[in-house]
């Protein structure tokens, strides 16, 4: 069966606007870079998953799940096949019990920490500056100032690829840094819940606006990027090779180093993955050459070329 009649088959088992035709992926990452998936989904709960899980394996179609896409970059061909954004209709957050917090995977992390502030609820903070959605953060256990999204993680709701509906603990999800088992597994985050502690809303506020300030006057958040495109090499801070390498401002295309934080790469404004690739390869090799340290890519590279 083609993405065609992918389309069809999704569009008469769900409710319409759910499906989308040829989307594109610059619409839905922080690079604003990408071309178009064959098809997009929007789903509004675990049911409208599975169905889509369902019709692409029937189809022989690829699938995969798409949250803010804050640590990726789509290549200008796009996706072949089936992109499942766990967006907006899947962002629900709500307190149960006295100091836990259920999210959706498609809660954004910023109005995650905004709504347990709401709650009267701390230790949610650090999250609230990172880019992306609970899902993310949990999938790849996002950290900043600290902090790591295991250290208020209570219990994490997933499906597997076949669509088996899973619970894990804290300690299950063997959680490390920038990973945990969902990666390992490939799992499909539902949602999770957070332990937190009573606090003061005023604190918590001047906590989350600290955090948020410093983050903007370190980091080049004026302009389109995936977050920091290297991981952190052993012994040593990337972005400080990248900077002692010479390579702020340098640019390929409107893909360039930032003249603010080397450790980014951020769109100019007509910038192109094939642009950005060439930077990434450019700056790797750089470093290599003068310092013998490779650069890892934080960033997520998906989809083909033109």
């Amino acid at each position: 069966m083609t993405a065609e009649r992918l389309l069809y088959a999704l569009q008469s088992l769900l409710p319409n606007g759910s499906v989308l035709w040829q989307e594109p992926m610059a619409h839905h990452t922080t690079f604003r870079i990408g071309g178009p998936c064959d098809v997009m989904v929007l789903p509004k709960n675990m049911e409208e998953i599975r169905q889509t899980i369902a019709a692409c394996k029937e189809a022989g179609v690829p699938f995969m799940i798409l949250g803010n896409g804050s640590n990726m970059l789509v290549r200008d061909g796009g996706i072949r096949g089936c992109v499942i954004l766990m967006g907006e209709g899947f962002s629900k957050v709500e307190q149960r019990g006295e100091t836990t917090v259920f999210a959706q995977a498609g809660c954004r992390n910023n109005l995650f920490a905004e709504a347990c502030k709401e709650m009267g609820l701390a230790g949610s903070e650090f999250i609230s500056g990172i880019p992306g959605t609970i899902g993310g953060a949990v999938f790849m256990n996002a950290g900043a100032y600290g902090h790591e999204t295991c250290d208020i993680v209570k219990t994490v709701y997933a499906l597997d690829h076949d669509g088996n509906y899973l619970e894990f603990t804290r300690e299950e999800m063997e959680f490390s840094y920038r990973h945990s088992l969902a990666a390992d597994r490939d799992l499909i985050i539902l949602g999770a819940e957070f332990a937190l502690t009573p606090g003061d809303k005023d604190a918590i506020w001047e906590r989350i606006t600290d955090l948020n300030g410093r983050r903007r006057a370190r980091q080049p958040l004026e302009y389109p990027s995936a977050g920091s495109t290297f991981k952190r090499p052993k012994g040593h801070f990337a972005a400080y090779l990248i900077d002692s390498a010479g390579l702020k401002g340098y640019s390929v295309g409107d893909a360039q180093v930032s003249e603010k934080h080397a450790g980014f790469i951020i769109n100019k404004g007509g910038a192109t993955a094939k642009d950005v690739e060439e930077l990434i390869r450019r700056v790797r090799n750089r470093v290599f050459g003068l310092y013998g340290v490779v650069l890892e890519t934080e960033v997520r590279l998906l989809g083909e070329a033109e």
